[in-house]
C-alpha cells in the first residue's frame, strides 16, 4: 500500500522550509548540496546545513553547490536529489511512501522555469506537485484575508528575488518581481568592503556583517563590528572595523532598486484598490524585512504605513501550508 503525505515547500535560494499537513513547519535548511567531483553524476555528500558548513572549507573534489539562483532552479538534478532528502526528512515513512506536494514559486518566473521546479518535484519522488505563487502565500502566512475583494500590497524580500504585489479576491491584481534581494546586499557588502579597504570576504562574513550591524537608516546604539579578510595588495590577512555607516552606503543602491520596484508597481495599481493599500499600509514578509529600518525607510519615501510581518521568515511556506490545510490544491 502506497501511503501519501501533503507538503507545502517554500524553495528558497538561501534555505527551504517545509510545512507537513497536520504537523506545522518540520524543515528549516539552506538550500546547499556538498557534491563530489568524482563520477558521473556527481556525488551527493551532504545537503543542508551539514552541506553550509562546508561553503569555503572543502577540498578540490567536494563543492558546495546552492542550486538555485535568483529564485530560480540553477540545477536540476541536485535540486531533485535535495528535494528529495527533505521530503524524505519530512515524512519520515517507508520508503513507498509519495508525497504530494504544492511548493511556493516566484510570480515573475518563466513558463520553462516553472516547469523546471514541477519537474524536480517530480524527480525528487512526489505523486503530485502544484506550484503557488510566492507573493499569494506571503499573504496569506502573513495574516491577510486574500478572499475579500480589497487590495493588499506584499513585499517578500528574499535571498534571490524580491516579490512585489498588489492582491485583491483571491489574486494578483498588478505585481513585479526584481532580482535584487537579500543576496544582492551581501553582495554589495563584498563589493564594497573591496573597493574601499582593499579585503576580499566572503559570504558568509557579509551576511554576518549586514545581520549585526546593517541597516536602512540610522538607528539607536549603532556600532562596528572587526572583520578579518584577504588583502588584495599583498594576499595576507588583515583585521579591519566597519562601520553601521559603512554598511548603510553598500546597501544604499539596492535598497533603491526595491523601493523603486516598489513605486512602480504602486503606479499601476488601480485608484481604488491604491486607496486601499494607503488604510491597510504595506506588509513586508521574506528575510530581507528583519533589515533594520527598512519598514521607515519604505514607507518615509512612499508616505504609505509599512508593516513587517510577525514571522517574516516562514510567511512563504506557512501560507502554502494554510492551503494544504484547507484542501486547496
Amino acid at each position: 500500500m502506497l501511503f501519501a503525505q501533503d507538503i507545502g515547500i517554500d524553495l528558497g535560494t538561501a534555505n527551504t522550509r517545509v510545512y507537513l499537513k497536520g504537523k506545522g513547519i518540520v524543515i528549516r535548511e539552506p538550500s546547499v548540496v556538498a557534491v563530489t567531483a568524482k563520477g558521473n553524476p556527481p556525488e551527493v555528500v551532504a545537503i543542508g546545513n551539514a552541506a553550509k558548513e562546508m561553503i569555503g572549507r572543502t577540498p578540490g573534489s567536494v563543492t558546495a553547490v546552492k542550486p538555485l539562483k535568483d529564485g530560480v532552479i540553477a540545477d536540476i538534478e541536485i535540486t531533485s536529489d535535495m528535494l528529495k532528502e527533505f521530503i524524505k526528512m519530512a515524512i519520515r515513512r517507508s520508503p513507498f511512501s509519495r508525497a504530494r506536494v504544492l511548493i511556493s514559486v516566484p510570480s515573475g518566473i518563466t513558463e520553462v522555469e516553472r516547469k523546471a521546479v514541477h519537474d524536480a518535484a517530480r524527480n525528487a519522488g512526489a505523486k503530485y506537485a502544484a506550484l503557488i505563487s510566492e507573493p499569494l502565500a506571503a499573504a496569506m502566512g502573513a495574516g491577510i484575508n486574500i478572499s475579500d475583494a480589497v487590495g493588499n500590497m506584499v513585499v517578500n524580500i528574499g535571498s534571490g528575488t524580491t516579490e512585489i504585489a498588489v492582491i485583491s479576491y483571491r489574486d494578483i491584481v498588478t505585481s513585479k518581481s526584481i532580482r535584487t534581494a537579500g543576496d544582492s546586499f551581501d553582495e554589495a557588502v563584498v563589493e564594497y568592503i573591496s573597493k574601499k579597504h582593499s579585503v576580499l570576504i566572503g559570504e558568509r562574513t557579509a551576511e554576518e556583517i549586514k545581520i549585526k550591524i546593517g541597516s536602512a537608516l540610522p538607528y539607536d546604539g549603532e556600532g562596528a563590528m572587526d572583520i578579518r579578510g584577504r588583502s588584495l595588495i599583498d594576499g595576507l590577512p588583515k583585521d579591519i572595523e566597519i562601520t553601521s555607516e559603512d554598511i548603510r552606503e553598500a546597501l544604499y543602491d539596492s535598497l533603491s532598486q526595491i523601493l523603486e520596484t516598489i513605486r512602480s508597481a504602486l503606479e499601476i495599481t488601480p485608484p481604488e484598490l491604491l486607496a486601499d493599500i494607503v488604510d491597510n499600509g504595506i506588509m513586508l514578509t521574506g528575510g530581507g524585512a528583519l533589515l533594520r529600518g527598512i519598514d521607515r525607510f519604505i514607507s518615509e519615501e512612499t508616505k504609505i504605513p509599512v508593516h513587517i510581518a510577525g514571522e517574516p521568515l516562514d510567511c512563504t511556506v506557512l501560507g502554502t501550508g494554510m492551503c494544504l490545510e484547507r484542501g486547496r490544491r
